[in-house]
């Protein structure tokens, strides 16, 4: 299994990030995670590109998050191809209504699939999920997926302030890919930072292979390499930032 980080940005613009998008890769299998601004550029970038991808799973429905799904299924259109699967948590599917409500002359363009998950496990474009809801303003959900044709297990935590609960549902992850938007001199309570997340990992007691950080406000630029050394004062397992535009395997 292959973890390619598309966006690993924010609300708010940085140079040299885009909005929340990942794309996870399995024998011929493709899944992206979040659609926000600027995933479907940095998806045309990768091998695959917007056409190879048909199915999109949204941790939640913020705007960071989704903001690109009707561009890409118009770029699909566009393009000749005739599908698009969306699921995501509880309201996906008025979500996906709303926004063609708005943009009219979408609708019926292609062969449009949406599903509503309901915290049960699941399985989409042959990855199996499992669902936990997260700490955040408004329902999210952080996955832990794996593929048939890969020993792996990814967990994305979505948005999320840290806590022992998502951590323990992420355990045994080959590759845990967490929310840390701020250093800790913001104050937050629906998102990551160092000292609590940090804090977390040790109190959780679950073991990772690699944990990378995500969802990079542009408060963070400049204090990367103090946010991981708060963390490591609590958890000392590898700990990184995610790259844009970077690969990583699992396997």
């Amino acid at each position: 299994m292959d973890v390619t980080f598309l966006g690993t940005g924010s609300a708010m613009p940085a140079d040299n990030r885009f909005q929340t998008g990942l794309l996870l890769e399995a024998g011929s299998d493709r899944l992206l995670v979040d659609c926000g601004s600027g995933v479907l550029h940095a998806l045309q970038r990768t091998e695959a590109g917007y056409e190879d991808v048909d199915t999109v799973l949204l941790t939640h429905h913020h705007l960071d998050h989704v903001s690109d799904l009707l561009a890409l299924l118009k770029a699909r259109w566009l393009a000749g191809e005739d599908s698009l699967a969306v699921a995501g948590p509880p309201g996906t599917s008025a979500l996906v209504d709303g926004l063609l409500d708005v943009y009219e002359y979408l609708d019926g363009r292609i062969e449009l699939a949406v599903r509503d998950l309901t915290g049960e496990p699941f399985s989409l474009a042959g990855f199996d999920g499992r669902t936990l809801e997260t700490r955040h303003s408004m329902q999210c959900f952080a996955y832990r997926l794996t593929h048939p044709e890969s020993d792996a297990t990814f967990v994305f935590s979505g948005d999320s302030a840290a806590s022992r609960d998502l951590l323990a549902f992420a355990d045994g992850a080959d590759v845990l890919v967490h929310d840390c938007s701020f250093p800790d001199s913001v104050e937050t309570d629906t998102h990551a930072t160092p000292t609590k997340l940090g804090r977390a990992l040790r109190d959780a007691g679950a073991e990772f292979g690699r944990v990378y950080l995500t969802h990079l406000y542009p408060h963070t630029d400049g204090n990367h390499e103090a946010m991981l050394e708060t963390i490591g004062e609590y958890y000392d397992g590898e700990v990184q930032f995610a790259a844009e535009g970077t690969t990583v395997s699992l396997d």
